[in-house]
Order: C-alpha cells, then sequence, then structure tokens
C-alpha cells in the first residue's frame, strides 16, 4: 500500500476510550490504537501528551497528581500539557476548587519555566483533536514506549501525603516532617502546635483530621 494511503497511527492510553477526543481522532482519519501507558494519555510519532480538562486540570494541581506526572513527562523529549475546555469553563475562577486566579496563573509558570512543559489551550474536544493532526504532520520520529511511572522514595511519599491537605505546599510539609518526624505525631498534635507552621489553616487541618466519613 502506498504510504500516502496509510492510516496516521497514534497511542491513546485506554483510559481515555470514552473520551470525546478519541472519536474525534477517527473522523480525522486516525488509526487509534489503546494500550496502558504509563505515562501520559496521548502519544503522536515522538511526542508525549497529557491532557486535562480545565476541572481535571485544577483538582490534579490541588492533589499533587499533576506534578507527579509533569516529572513522570520529563522521560520524554518531546512533550506537552493540553488544558482542554477554556471556552466551556474558567479556567481562573474562585470557583474552581476555591483556587485563587494567582495561584493558577503561578502553577502555569511553574509547569513552563520549572519543568519545562509546553501548555496548549483548546476550546473542546475537536479542538484538541486537530491540534494532534497539525502536530501529526510535523513530527517524523516515532517514539518510545516503555516510559516507567515514577516511584516515590520514602520520604516523598510523607511529603505527598501532608501535601495532600488544602493549603500546605512542599516548604510547608518539610518543616513539619521535620518538626514532628511522622505523620502520626502531626496528626496528633496539638491545634496551638500546628498554629508555629500553618497560622489559622492549622483549623482547616483539625477540622480535615477529626471529620467523619
Amino acid at each position: 500500500m502506498n504510504n500516502k494511503n496509510q492510516k496516521q497511527k497514534i497511542i491513546v492510553d485506554y483510559r481515555e476510550k470514552n473520551c470525546l477526543v478519541t472519536s474525534e481522532l477517527v473522523k480525522l482519519d486516525f488509526e487509534v490504537e489503546f494500550r496502558n501507558l504509563n505515562v501520559a494519555d496521548y502519544i503522536i510519532k515522538d511526542v508525549a501528551i497529557e491532557r486535562k480538562t480545565v476541572s481535571d486540570f485544577i483538582s490534579s494541581m490541588i492533589n499533587q497528581r499533576l506534578l507527579n506526572q509533569l516529572q513522570e513527562l520529563q522521560q520524554y523529549e518531546n512533550r506537552l500539557l493540553i488544558v482542554e475546555g477554556i471556552d466551556e469553563q474558567e479556567l481562573y475562577s474562585e470557583e474552581q476548587g476555591g483556587m485563587h486566579p494567582n495561584a493558577v496563573r503561578g502553577f502555569l509558570l511553574s509547569i513552563l519555566l520549572k519543568h519545562k512543559v509546553p501548555i496548549i489551550y483548546t476550546k473542546d474536544a475537536e479542538d484538541t483533536a486537530k491540534f494532534i493532526r497539525v502536530l501529526a504532520k510535523k513530527q517524523d520520529r516515532e517514539i518510545r514506549l516503555n516510559a516507567k511511572k515514577k516511584t516515590l522514595n520514602k520520604k516523598q511519599q510523607l511529603q505527598f501525603i501532608i501535601e495532600s491537605f488544602p493549603g500546605i505546599g512542599p516548604i510547608t510539609a518539610k518543616k513539619l516532617l521535620k518538626e514532628f518526624q511522622t505523620i502520626k505525631n502531626i496528626i496528633n498534635a496539638e491545634e496551638e502546635q500546628l498554629k508555629d507552621f500553618l497560622g489559622k489553616k492549622s483549623q482547616i487541618i483539625r477540622n480535615i483530621i477529626e471529620r467523619k466519613y
């Protein structure tokens, strides 16, 4: 068969199977192959792509999941983050999980400057698929598919858990762990002890610790 008549193949993580982007890619005459990808949602030629809807971007920023995914993307020389749905949902609204707009802007700058991951903003699933089609035409090399999930060491695991509390970043998490040594000691600490590190946020943390399921 002539290469010009062959469909362009794209590797898609199986968790994206029911998303609209996949059906749009099929409409654009892509050959979609679903796999269990350890890193990224889409792989086209030599580019690894992580896709987030606006709401998923905000929630994964809050729970620190996106930070880990950005670190995993570093395994690939060419990588992209697509933030999808900016015409459908406000990115800088304080209603988005209570995140201040400047906190979102600061995180976006960190993605670009610290993690060196370019960001593309798309209107919707159709727009995302069209970006991927343009990208496919520009790339020549195939990418390796044996990327591995990043494994946190013991200290990073503790820090990851503490950073999951609202308002606690890496610096504060490290200070708490150095002071109290264990997560158990942090949880059992009196609110007055936590105030030295968290200020007014200590009451929020205490409420979460004591909240029933």
